[in-house]
């Protein structure tokens, strides 16, 4: 299975991966249907969570029904569990939707809902981040998530975000982090696509950010501290949902 997993991985991009999974999901429901994990994302219960991973394969990783990752996991459930997202009427904004969250939130009654991106043909607006085409104090809450890694004046992008937030407004924008960095790795003379695999864990990633990404996000203006939520549950839910104890996710505030 994981030399399987590696092989699509590396050979058939995540957005196929994840289209093919719609037509397929009956079939992969009843073959990994089960009682050890559970999916908070789509409710069902599975007996087992895939490998993921370009390199090292993380273990029990990938939901096999709705292809979410451990962050999409944890991020849901503080969704659910700490804030009033599927309930109140909220204006929202998602850069570069994951289509799992694109496909129930655009269901969502209470939720105006614009998806955004400057490639993906899915989406609401073709829209590049550097320069969104959107009045300031547009939306209450703001998605963006595993996307300034790839752009190197991060900054700006984190900029137009601030920007078109309102004033009260909140939103969760992650990253891939370490956190035994303090001070971010970046370098953007590393053009080749191997040498960024080697250097930053994905070929087409600029840099691994460190613990100092709250400082790059505080000095755009957003309100923010480290939230490592997943810390929140215990072993055993930690295992059930596949969720990682070390993931920080990234919530933010406009004042």
């Amino acid at each position: 299975m994981k030399k399987l997993t590696k092989f699509l991985l590396n050979k058939i991009p995540r957005p196929m991966l994840i289209q093919m999974s719609v037509w397929a999901r009956p079939l992969i429901y009843q073959f990994f249907k089960g009682d050890q994990f559970f999916d908070p994302i789509d409710g069902r219960s599975y007996r087992k969570f895939l490998p993921y991973g370009y390199g090292k394969q993380r273990e029990n990783a990938l939901s096999p029904g709705t292809l979410s990752l451990e962050r999409h996991r944890q991020m849901w459930l503080y969704l659910q569990n700490e804030t009033d997202f599927f309930i109140k009427n909220s204006k929202v904004l998602h850069i570069a939707p994951e289509q799992e969250f694109l496909r129930k939130f655009k269901r969502m009654s209470n939720l105006n809902y614009i998806s955004a991106d400057l490639y993906s043909p899915i989406v609401d607006v073709k829209a590049d981040i550097l320069d969104l085409p959107f009045e300031n104090d547009t939306f209450d809450v703001i998605f963006c998530n595993h996307v300034l890694e790839h752009i190197e004046d991060d900054s700006k992008a984190m900029s137009e975000l601030y920007r078109v937030l309102k004033p009260g407004g909140w939103g969760i924008i992650q990253v891939p982090m370490k956190n035994s960095l303090e001070k971010t790795y970046e370098d953007f003379t590393i053009k080749d696509p191997k040498e960024r695999q080697k250097h930053f864990g994905q070929y087409d990633h600029v840099r691994w950010y460190g613990m100092d990404y709250f400082d790059r996000l505080r000095n755009v203006g957003f309100e923010t501290e480290p939230n490592f939520y997943s810390k929140q549950f215990s072993d055993a839910e930690i295992l059930k949902y596949g969720l990682n104890h070390n993931e920080i996710l990234p919530v933010v505030y406009k004042k």
